[in-house]
């Protein structure tokens, strides 16, 4: 019995119905909420036998910055001061760095041509790739790694455009921008994409996006003199190349 706390009218009340489990009384289950209960558990049991999903994949950095892509930045910042010295000094493309004819003994056009941009569009073309693509690899490889991979598919790419044009296959090379670098960090992101997704923590991949920064990268050749083609085709199987070392790495530590 129970009273009202408003009126004082003493109140009817059924007590629960109570059954014995060994030692203990409990309140009788009905078989709905029984059955509710223990499907609640086991949904519980089976959570925690689950391996725990991770927010994102990371290798070990020995070089961290913070979460800034300072390689990217600085590497679209030197091709953009480049440029600007050629407009302003005023300075040739040849004399910063690009690659007009045999290279010889100047070997420093490898590293120099892949940051040299004799036209406007080419740098923002090229730029708005590496910009997407660097910060991506950045923030999974770290920036000493991505400087460094940056640096081996541009000074590769001029390397092997140089051979080509040795062996005959280009009457006079001129080589300079960074379709190399740019298609070496997309064969390079989707390389640790693939390792993301064989872990089963990679993000949804954007195949039409893909395809058309692969596209116009391949492309960019056809309207623009200095975009060698070959130099871009062996950044990018060097940057997918690396990329696949990188994400072995990335698996192994994960």
């Amino acid at each position: 019995m129970t009273e009202c706390p408003y009126c004082g009218n003493r109140l009817r009340k059924r007590a629960p119905d109570l059954e014995r489990e060994g030692d203990e009384i409990k309140v009788r289950e009905s078989g709905r909420e029984r059955r509710r209960r223990q499907k609640q558990i086991r949904k519980a049991e089976r959570a925690e036998s689950l391996p725990k999903r991770r927010p994102r994949l990371r290798a070990v950095r020995s070089f961290d910055v913070g979460t800034r892509p300072v390689a990217t930045i600085s590497v679209l910042l030197a091709s953009a001061v480049l440029l600007i010295l050629q407009r302003a000094v005023p300075w040739s493309g040849s004399e910063v760095g690009a690659i007009t004819g045999p290279v010889e003994s100047e070997f420093w056009r490898y590293l120099a041509a892949p940051f040299v941009y004799t036209d406007l569009g080419a740098l923002i073309v090229t730029g708005v790739a590496i910009a997407i693509l660097g910060s991506a690899v950045e923030g999974r490889i770290g920036s000493l790694a991505t400087v460094t991979l940056i640096i081996a598919c541009g000074s590769g790419g001029m390397l092997a455009a140089d051979a080509a044009a040795g062996l005959g296959l280009d009457d006079f090379l001129v080589a300079a921008g960074g379709n190399g670098v740019a298609l070496g960090l997309l064969g390079a992101w989707l390389m640790l994409w693939r390792a993301e997704a064989r872990s089963g923590i990679a993000e949804p991949l954007d195949v039409t996006g893909v395809g058309v920064i692969a596209i116009v990268l391949l492309m960019l050749p056809l309207v623009e003199s200095s975009a060698d083609p070959i130099a871009g085709v062996v950044g990018g199987l060097l940057g997918a190349l690396l990329g696949l070392g990188a994400g072995a790495r990335i698996s192994a530590s994960n």
